[in-house]
């Protein structure tokens, strides 16, 4: 549940350069964002993620869910991954951030954090099949659930920017943020509550990735 006492405000760009991030700020209000939460809470075909690393193999703590047009299918760390198709309510739901964003999106990958200690470390959203020389990389994240922060870190220079997500918050990473740019989900000890992310792609089926 969300106790902030003021809605995040729009910002067309939170990054000062090298890269583009919409905060659309809430689409969704406080009845709707807990609806949501609790059926994709419930019915999302959640299971632990699977990465290879130095030759073993790890399950994440948090768990995701991968929904798309197809079953597509791609490598990621090592591991096979396949999509499932839509569930109809997620589908609803794509369909309007589509609509907010003015993009259009054939995937979305779902993560579930369970409380503050399950995160997400640096990283960019750079694979090969999120992109074309015809369309750049435009990522569609909506929050649910508790509020976390979230980070930004240039690769280059010093720069970061932080900000809290809180629940029916979309934002909007587009542009050459994945190129520039890193972004991870922080640790906190004081969040016990699950989150929902719900992040909406265009997944390119035939792209070749080379990823150690």
């Amino acid at each position: 549940m969300n106790f902030d006492l003021f809605a995040p405000e729009p910002n067309p760009n939170l990054l000062p350069f090298d890269g583009e991030v919409e905060d659309c700020g809430l689409i969704l209000d406080a009845d709707q964002a807990q609806q949501y939460f609790d059926y994709f809470y419930r019915y999302l075909a959640w299971q632990q993620d699977e990465v290879l690393l130095y030759g073993k193999y790890f399950k994440t703590a948090r768990k995701i869910a991968w929904y798309g047009d197809q079953d597509y299918h791609y490598h990621y760390s090592g591991m096979a991954k396949q999509a499932h198709l839509w569930n109809p309510l997620l589908l609803a739901l794509k369909q309007q951030v589509e609509a907010e964003t003015g993009q259009v999106f054939n995937s979305c990958l779902a993560n579930l954090y369970e409380n503050g200690q399950q995160a997400m470390g640096w990283h960019s959203d750079d694979e090969a099949s999120l992109r074309s020389p015809e369309r750049e990389t435009v990522i569609a994240s909506l929050s649910l659930g508790a509020s976390r922060k979230f980070r930004f870190k240039h690769k280059t220079q010093k720069q970061t920017v932080d900000l809290m997500l809180h629940s029916g918050q979309l934002i909007v990473m587009k542009g050459q943020t994945q190129r520039y740019w890193k972004h991870m989900l922080a640790k906190s000890t004081r969040v016990l509550a699950p989150r929902i992310n719900l992040t909406f792609r265009y997944f390119y089926q035939d792209a070749k990735r080379a990823e150690s």
